[in-house]
């Protein structure tokens, strides 16, 4: 759940900031919007789509200076592969777990919003109600009332609430790393600072949008978030590896590599893989796979979790502002990104201590999800390797 930046060209999803402007070391978490303008490819012609992964792979670790790398694949006929590169821990030189378990960051918040748009079509709440239908009262601030601001815009980044990641990223990296934050207390944060811009006018990546959306869900459900995202989405569809961290968990419980940090491009890299993600909650918190977010988005896209006009909502999108490509948007917590062998990729992506992931699920079935181990990139090249080779992995012959 965090947004990483000024390293990255395009909009990011994640737990932290805003798109686009990312994540320094404060916006590294910040903006994450993982998809972004037409992805270029990497590929070369001459070989084929599992040496072209494993090429560009490697680039990302002897090039781009990644600890690690992770993809796994799904092709049109249904196979799936997996791939590793570098080393889990750069002390000890571990092998890299096949299919790990990492931080998924913003990709929770496509999670958020299956389960809002499942509400939906239960007849428990309205994408163009007032936010003030389920949380009477609690949505004030300067040019902020929940009356003016509809559950669509939140799921959208149309709200025009102020981030709250903005204003806790530096602590999370350092003196808060191991505090727990109640998800009230992150609302307040966001809310003592003055509305962005009117609901509806603007788009612009803010977490807190899905933390009020995590709040609706408890309101309307009676139940606890972390709950309501295991039964109706990773139950429901299998999900052998992915979990809502219980409070105080700061573990990752399968195997995994470490997660790293460098505070700039060249600065020396910080194990931070132990952390209490609970700042992310509802944007950001989930633990995950590269092959469980494959199914989580193909299952999503094909029609397995949501009904018909729900996923119609959720893939209407709006132009992501600043964006490096035509046909670049951002639906109901779902982001569409053109490939450059025609047709589109529908992901998210998420940005988060540690770790940077990187999904897409094309119409016809194919998916990959990139995963490289630290969240600010260790040189000045930034994500573009990453975002070149989810586009290999797609477009491969």
């Amino acid at each position: 759940m965090s947004d990483r930046s000024q390293q990255s060209r395009r909009p990011r999803t994640t737990s932290l900031p805003r798109p686009r402007r990312a994540v320094t070391a404060v916006a590294v978490l910040a903006a994450a919007l993982a998809v972004a303008g037409t992805l270029p490819s990497s590929a070369a012609q001459s070989q084929g789509p599992r040496d072209a992964v494993r090429t560009g792979m490697e680039r990302l670790v002897t090039d781009d200076k990644f600890p690690a790398a992770l993809v796994a694949t799904v092709d049109r006929d249904g196979r799936t592969r997996d791939y590793t590169a570098g080393v889990a821990d750069v002390r000890t030189r571990a092998k890299v777990p096949v299919d790990g378990q990492v931080r998924a960051g913003s990709n929770t918040k496509t999670f958020t919003a299956t389960v809002i748009l499942q509400l939906v079509g239960e007849g428990k709440v309205r994408l163009d109600a007032p936010v003030e239908r389920y949380l009477p009262g609690l949505i004030r601030g300067e040019g902020i009332d929940g009356h003016d601001i509809k559950v669509r815009q939140l799921l959208q980044h149309t709200s025009g609430l102020p981030n709250y990641t903005d204003y806790i990223l530096e602590s999370v990296f350092g003196k808060d790393h191991h505090r727990y934050y109640q998800p009230r207390e992150l609302l307040d944060i966001a809310l003592a600072h003055k509305a962005r811009f009117a609901p509806g006018t603007k788009w612009e990546y803010s977490n807190t949008n899905y933390h009020v959306a995590g709040m609706i869900i408890e309101k309307v459900t009676g139940r606890p978030l972390a709950e309501q995202i295991t039964q109706r989405v990773i139950d429901r569809i299998g999900l052998r590896h992915t979990y809502f961290p219980a409070v105080g968990d700061e573990n990752i419980r399968e195997p995994h590599p470490k997660g790293y940090h460098s505070a700039e491009p060249g600065a020396p890299l910080k194990d931070i893989t132990k952390t209490d993600p609970s700042w992310m909650w509802s944007a950001g918190q989930l633990i995950s796979t590269p092959g469980d977010l494959n199914r989580f988005f193909s299952a999503l896209l094909g029609g397995k979790l949501l009904a018909p006009a729900q996923l119609a909502q959720m893939r209407t999108t709006v132009k992501i502002p600043g964006g490096p490509g035509a046909g670049q948007g951002y639906g109901l917590g779902l982001i569409r990104t053109p490939l450059s062998c025609g047709g589109v990729a529908w992901g998210h992506g998420g940005d988060t201590p540690g770790y940077h992931s990187y999904p897409g699920v094309t119409e016809d079935g194919r998916a990959a999800t990139i995963v490289v181990t630290a969240n600010m990139a260790p040189t000045a090249k930034g994500f573009t390797g990453v975002e070149a080779l989810l586009d290999t992995a797609l477009c491969g012959k």
